[in-house]
């Protein structure tokens, strides 16, 4: 996957300060298939970065604190990968942690979840099932978009083939 970043040269003037690789990607070795990308992240009132100093290094939690946001690309494998005899679920937890702090630690056995963010989904290639309380499920294509409104859900890659979908979340207040 390639990230073009913009900024501006000295005099002002629009241009590109980065073209290549999304430095902060991760294809996981507990889960083949697994791809984790982390594109972009802002500070909450963070300036616009004119320089286009890349600032994911620095991210030490992929859960952004009110205001703050974070641009992220996640491959799911089918879910079959998850009933191979080879997946070790301890290594893909040990895994997320080191790849997704402040995330990983709150997703359930289940792979259900809820994070204190609006999220803007765009599933990018594939096939994906929404998973909401009580079992509900929405079916979602390449094309569709989700808005996820701080909502326990699950994401389950039911087809036979790999999906992507790019996720923004943008942090906000807990509901009290």
């Amino acid at each position: 996957m390639r990230r073009v970043v913009t900024g501006h040269d000295e005099n002002g003037k629009s241009v590109v300060v980065s073209d290549g690789p999304v430095p902060r990607s991760r294809e996981f070795t507990s889960l083949p298939g697994w791809v984790s990308r982390l594109p972009w992240a802002t500070d909450p009132g963070e300036p616009v970065n004119r320089v286009g100093e890349d600032p994911t290094a620095k991210v030490t939690s992929l859960l952004p604190a009110p205001g703050g946001t974070r641009f992220i690309i996640l491959t799911f494998p089918p879910e079959a990968a998850l009933t191979d005899p080879a997946f070790d679920p301890v290594a893909f937890d040990r895994e997320q942690r080191v790849d997704s702090p402040g995330i990983a630690e709150l997703i359930e056995p289940d792979g259900m979840h809820a994070t204190p963010t609006v999220d803007y989904g765009i599933v990018l290639g594939g096939e994906i099932v929404l998973e909401l309380d009580d079992g509900v499920c929405t079916p979602l294509s390449a094309g569709d978009i989700v808005i996820q409104n701080g909502t326990r859900h699950a994401w389950r890659n039911r087809s036979g083939q790999p999906v992507t979908v790019a996720f923004v979340l943008i942090g906000a207040e807990p509901e009290h």
